[in-house]
């Protein structure tokens, strides 16, 4: 591609075949650099939101990065060619980035064939070193079961008092799912973004039938589960003197005594330590200033917050003092300053 942008006009083929194939060929790529800097605008200047502007972004992706990559590339070799302005700063090394050592290495080793470690000569060759080269591997998931077998015991005198082994505490009882498939359903919802019907789909290729139902069963009882440990996040959120607070709209599905098109929302709360921060999500089907008492019970320091007037009542007691929010501060001013 690069040899075909740098020939003249007059170099160009005379058989209408290539000379088509070639223009088809920049047009293909120019399209793609196109979408891919328009996608780029939109990410970087539009409105945010959960929804891709372009969704089509999703398949073509790797297609994208690899052409706006080489393009990036040959603009930065035509620069470097062009400009003889000497810098003192010491320029980045070029190539991959080391695999972090941390990692586990499994070291198979390669060696010759035994004729080959025949010399010409008839002389044996000998080991006089060797050459490594990392690859990362990854091995998938690894989907088990359990088999807990609980023995029992009688007694062959009187023939009674059959006992049998206690079962170790399940988090769900007279369920089938281990701690391990619990954890790693919640993760991959929670934090990886995988909604519960893909991750039924990825079962399913491994011979495992579990209906989406009970995966989303399973990640209710598991909230249950872990409430005692979101007390615990919650008292030394309180305890840290600054915190940070907002909300923001959301819509669920058949609520009771709501329409779907009523807004809900989610409260976000964050603070505690810069090197343990602590994020506690809370669900309220309103906005009214209740939630925010409930909330900031028993806080005591610096809370910041947008504008809304709901924090006004608690922010109004002394033990607590309210801050301001320097992305709204820019926005008020520069909606004042173009009127």
């Amino acid at each position: 591609m690069r040899a075909i942008k740098k020939q003249s006009l007059e170099s160009l083929p005379d058989d209408p075949d290539k000379l088509k194939s070639i223009i088809m060929e920049l047009s293909s790529r120019v399209a793609a650099l196109e979408e891919y800097v328009l996608l780029g605008r939109a990410k970087k200047y539009g409105a945010s939101s959960e929804k891709s502007v372009d969704q089509r972004e999703m398949f073509n992706e790797a297609e994208l990065s690899v052409v706006a990559e080489a393009a990036l590339t040959e603009q930065e070799s035509e620069r470097e060619a062009q400009s003889n302005i000497r810098s003192d700063k010491p320029k980045k090394k070029a190539g991959r980035k080391p695999l972090p050592a941390t990692l586990p290495r499994v070291r198979i080793e390669h060696a010759v064939s035994e004729k080959e470690q025949i010399c010409d000569c008839g002389c044996q060759r000998i080991e006089i070193g060797e050459e490594t080269s990392e690859q990362l591997d990854i091995i998938p998931a690894k989907i088990q079961v359990i088999v807990n077998v609980r023995k029992k015991y009688a007694c062959q005198q009187c023939e009674t008092g059959v006992i049998t082994a206690p079962l170790p505490p399940q988090p769900i009882p007279k369920s089938n799912a281990s701690p391990g498939l619990l954890a790693h359903v919640a993760t991959a919802k929670y934090q990886d973004g995988l909604p519960l019907h893909r991750q039924v789909a990825v079962l399913n290729r491994s011979g495992v039938e579990i209906p989406r139902n009970t995966l989303a069963s399973w990640m209710i009882k598991s909230g249950e589960l872990i409430q005692p440990l979101i007390n615990l996040l919650e008292d030394k959120l309180l305890a840290y003197p600054i915190m940070h607070c907002d909300e923001t709209t959301l819509q669920v599905l058949k609520e009771p005594d709501k329409h779907a098109s009523q807004k809900s929302y989610m409260w976000v709360r964050v603070g505690g330590p810069p090197t343990q921060p602590i994020r506690l999500f809370h669900y309220a089907d309103s906005r009214r200033g209740e939630v925010v008492s409930a909330l900031l019970a028993g806080y005591e320091g610096y809370l910041q917050t947008d504008d809304y007037a709901g924090y006004n009542a608690v922010c109004a007691e002394e033990v607590i003092t309210q801050l301001g929010c320097w992305a709204r501060t820019y926005r008020t001013w520069k909606r004042i300053g173009q009127n």
